[in-house]
C-alpha cells in the first residue's frame, strides 16, 4: 500500500484512481488494477483483481455506543479472481467486501477488536464483530448474510482465547457447543494487527474463518508510527 496526496487521487461514480492503481465498478463487477512498487524491498506488484458480488447489501450498523463508527458489508457473498503479472500468481475463490467509516479517529472510539467472517455450507456468510470500545461495555455484532444480500442477526457464542501472535497480539474467537477454535495459519503478523485462518463452530457448522485482531494502542504508539512509512510509504 502507498499513501498518496490529493493531487494523485481522482474519483467519480464509477472509477477511483489512486496514483497508477484504480478501482472500477461497471454495475456487475468491481475491477481493481494494481500497479505499485513493493517496500521495503523494491519489487513491482502489478495485476488485476476482479470481484463479482452475488448481491449487494445495504446493511450498516454502529460499532460504538455513540454511533460515531459504522460498518457494513457491500458484497458479503462474492467470488474473486486474481491475476497478477508480477509476481506471477493467480487464484479464485469465495470473497467478501465491506466498508468502515467514522466521524473521529479510530483510537478515540476503541481499544481493540476481533473480527471474523466465514462461508457457510449453503454459501451464506457469517460475520462476528467483537469490539472493545474505549467507553461503555464491550459490543458484539453477529450477522448472517444470504447470497441475496439479506441480513439476519444471531447470538454469537462466548469468545474464547486463542494463542497470541508472534508480536504478542491477543486473539480471540467465539465458538459454540463447547468446541475450541484453533488457528490454522497466520497470514499476516504485524506489531498492531494479525490476520489468521481459523477453524471454529458457528450456527451449527464447523467453518473456516478469516479472522483479524487489532490492538489500537499499539497502532497509535510512537514506535509503530515511526515504522509505518517503511511498510506504507507516502507520496505527495
Amino acid at each position: 500500500m502507498t499513501e498518496r496526496g490529493r493531487q494523485h487521487i481522482d474519483r467519480n461514480a464509477h472509477d477511483y484512481r489512486i496514483g497508477p492503481s484504480s478501482l472500477r465498478w461497471d454495475g456487475q463487477a468491481l475491477t481493481i488494477d494494481i500497479d505499485e512498487i513493493n517496500v521495503p524491498f523494491p519489487m513491482r506488484v502489478r495485476g488485476r483483481v476482479t470481484l463479482h458480488p452475488e448481491a449487494l447489501c445495504r446493511f450498516t450498523t454502529a460499532l460504538d455506543h455513540a454511533g460515531r463508527h459504522r460498518w457494513g458489508p457491500i458484497a458479503p457473498c462474492a467470488r474473486v479472481q486474481v491475476e497478477l503479472e508480477s509476481p506471477r500468481l493467480s487464484w479464485s475463490g469465495h470473497a467478501y467486501l465491506d466498508s468502515n467509516e467514522g466521524d473521529e479517529p479510530v483510537e478515540l472510539g476503541f481499544r481493540s477488536w476481533d473480527w471474523a467472517r466465514a462461508e457457510m455450507a449453503n454459501g451464506d456468510t457469517a460475520v462476528v464483530y467483537d469490539v472493545r470500545p474505549r467507553h461503555g461495555p464491550d459490543r458484539v455484532v453477529a450477522q448472517r448474510f444470504s447470497r441475496q444480500g439479506e441480513a439476519t442477526p444471531f447470538n454469537a457464542p462466548l469468545r474464547q482465547p486463542l494463542p497470541a501472535s508472534g508480536w504478542r497480539i491477543a486473539r480471540g474467537m467465539c465458538s459454540e457447543d463447547g468446541s475450541t477454535p484453533h488457528v490454522i495459519s497466520t497470514l499476516e503478523d504485524a506489531p498492531f494487527y494479525v490476520r489468521s485462518l481459523l477453524q471454529t463452530r458457528l450456527l451449527g457448522e464447523t467453518v473456516t474463518a478469516v479472522h483479524e485482531s487489532l490492538d489500537i494502542p499499539r497502532l497509535v504508539s510512537l514506535p509503530v508510527r515511526m515504522m509505518l512509512p517503511w511498510r506504507m510509504p507516502r507520496r505527495g
